[in-house]
């Protein structure tokens, strides 16, 4: 598993696997249950610097690769796909649009604070804009040298915590050729005008904040605007292969998870006198699920190396993020097939995991929406 890894990101790996496994595990499934976004323990994961990873230090982060932050979205995952996604959508989608296009002043204006105990978000969803990118209805308009904006965003992760400070959204600012033209800014929570609500009873990610963003005659400033005027489109799109990334991690955290329960689970319970793992049928199962997270794994820290090595990544990004989601749902469903009854149970961790894997094929862009991407990029 370690094939090709540096010494520091082995450590890494060993590190937020033990923090995992001691800090998460114990409050997973509380958390879910509640629809609690855990404060204290997103807090900890600051101090662990699991905020910020691939920030470089001058800013307050770790400044590590992308294959580093991918290894500890992934054991996060193995554990908890609340928590992780909470990791990912701050790294990729929160901090990674500040990072590679915020200003100097920008960048010192906000990445110390979301490095250290801050979540920021990333607002593209719209009720007419997800799939479609450029479906976005909010409106910016210029009114006396300010910015006017007005609508709506949901389904953003991040947005609506006590640590949140602001998000990232895309709107219409203008009109170019007679086509809409998008502009990307950076709004703060506490801005007159604009309000974040919690989305509460979701299937999946229960732990996982989303909100809902309103805005209502939001005034804001040029120095607000990330990029420059007209290229919100371009650094939202950009954004999204970053976080397919992301999104793939944890597709593999979560199908390493359930095939190390079902695993467990199907050495101890028996059946005919010998535990069911000595039957082909599940044998044969477990031996598939192992081998479908290894080749994905390999698809996936792949990609990651791509994007490190300044190699464009796009179509190695939708691809792993595609089959990585693709590998969680056939293992989560075998997994409960192995487990039986005591699959379904809220009292065993799979329950959750099987929940929480159908996001995969919908965040980050739809299994569809990344199909066409691909085919895209080999030429149909």
């Amino acid at each position: 598993m370690n094939f090709g890894l540096t010494e520091k990101q082995i450590e890494l790996r060993a590190k937020v696997r033990d923090f995992a496994e001691k800090e998460v595990k114990p409050v997973a499934a509380f958390n879910d249950e509640h629809e609690k976004f855990d404060v204290e323990l997103t807090k900890k994961m600051g101090k662990l610097g699991l905020l910020g990873m691939c920030v470089p230090q001058e800013y307050g982060g770790q400044g590590l690769d992308t294959l580093s932050y991918i290894i500890a979205v992934e054991e996060l995952a193995r554990v908890d796909g609340s928590t992780a996604a909470t990791i990912a959508a701050d790294n990729s989608l929160g901090i990674g649009p500040i990072k590679e296009y915020g200003t100097k002043e920008q960048k010192e204006k906000y990445l110390p604070k979301l490095c250290k105990d801050h979540l920021w978000g990333f607002g593209l969803t719209e009720e007419t804009a997800g799939s479609d990118s450029r479906g976005t209805k909010s409106t910016a308009k210029k009114v006396d040298n300010q910015w006017v904006v007005n609508g709506t965003k949901i389904f953003i992760t991040n947005s609506a915590t006590p640590m949140t400070l602001g998000s990232t959204i895309q709107v219409i600012s203008g009109e170019s050729n007679g086509k809409p033209e998008f502009t990307a800014f950076l709004i703060e929570n506490d801005m007159p005008g604009f309000t974040q609500r919690p989305m509460d009873r979701k299937m999946m990610w229960r732990a996982s904040n989303t909100g809902e963003l309103k805005f209502n005659n939001v005034k804001l400033n040029d120095e607000n605007i990330l990029g420059k005027p007209g290229d919100g489109s371009h650094i939202m799109l950009a954004t999204l292969d970053g976080g397919r990334l992301s999104i793939g991690a944890m597709g593999l955290g979560c199908a390493q998870g359930a095939f190390e329960m079902a695993l467990e689970y199907s050495k101890q319970r028996e059946q005919f006198g010998k535990p069911v793992c000595k039957f082909q049928a599940v044998s044969f199962m477990l031996a598939e699920m192992a081998m479908k997270i290894e080749a994905a794994r390999e698809l996936l820290y792949k990609a990651c190396r791509m994007k490190d090595a300044h190699i464009p990544y796009g179509k190695q990004a939708a691809m792993a993020k595609l089959y990585c989601s693709q590998v969680a749902a056939e293992v989560c469903d075998k997994a409960v097939q192995v487990m039986g009854g005591h699959g379904l149970l809220k009292d065993f961790n799979m329950e959750r995991f099987y929940r929480d894997q159908r996001i995969l094929q919908i965040g980050e862009g739809t299994s569809e929406i990344l199909k066409l991407v691909i085919s895209r990029y080999i030429g149909c």
